[in-house]
């Protein structure tokens, strides 16, 4: 009997004590609102575009540390790491793109591609063409507004793209992810074919099966 009411009151002091810890880390932060800004959150959330004020700071700050607006010369200069950027309408792409001879599509895409690549594993330490780090590159690629990016099997999926031309999409996300991929589909949603690279060993056993054939014919 001693001893359960011993164990008692060691898990009792136990659960207290978890309590206490949770006390200390809930933190209550208070912000003062100009009116017109809290009018603003207000209308937000009763147009249903937000759910809260807790939910729509979050997203801020999700926000604020995806696109390292900390760097941001605002207004004017924005970066994310080594690279600046700017918002484009794309529009703008459009234009460019329609003065670039079909025949380079891929061959621009390529060198964006690696542009990207660099910036990337600069600014994020992301190693881009490692397959296991690929959804880290795609979430990237979806914070700065290019589209929604999946990997199925040996498939890439590109859907919602900012740019519309596949063979374009084909260049970058070689360059990007330094693979060799096949066009599946011509329209959005773009699929993507990743080609397996043939296995060295297996070429040169072939290759020397066949000297040897050779060599005894």
């Amino acid at each position: 009997m001693l001893k359960d009411i011993a164990v008692m009151q060691e898990n009792n002091e136990k659960i207290e004590e978890l309590l206490k810890k949770k006390k200390k880390s809930a933190r209550r932060t208070t912000i003062i609102l100009e009116e017109e800004e809290r009018e603003f959150i207000d209308s937000l959330i009763r147009e249903g575009k937000e759910p809260g004020i807790k939910p729509l700071i979050s997203k801020m700050l999700d926000v604020y540390r995806s696109m390292m607006i900390y760097d941001w010369r605002f207004p004017g200069e924005y970066y994310c790491g080594i690279s600046r950027i700017a918002f484009v309408n794309v529009e703008l792409i459009n234009i460019l793109i329609q003065h670039i001879p079909e025949e380079k599509w891929r061959e621009i895409g390529t060198k964006m591609g690696e542009a990207a690549r660099i910036s990337m594993e600069a600014t994020l330490g992301i190693q881009t063409a490692n397959r296991e780090k690929w959804r880290e590159v795609f979430k990237r690629l979806r914070v700065q507004g290019f589209g929604d990016f999946y990997l199925k099997d040996k498939y890439v999926l590109v859907k919602a793209p900012f740019i519309s031309h596949s063979e374009i999409w084909a260049g970058f996300l070689e360059g990007l992810l330094e693979t060799e991929l096949e066009i599946k589909t011509s329209t959005s949603p773009f699929v993507f074919e990743i080609k397996e690279k043939a296995d060295s060993t297996n070429e040169s056993y072939t290759s020397s099966t066949n000297v040897t054939q050779r060599t005894e014919a």
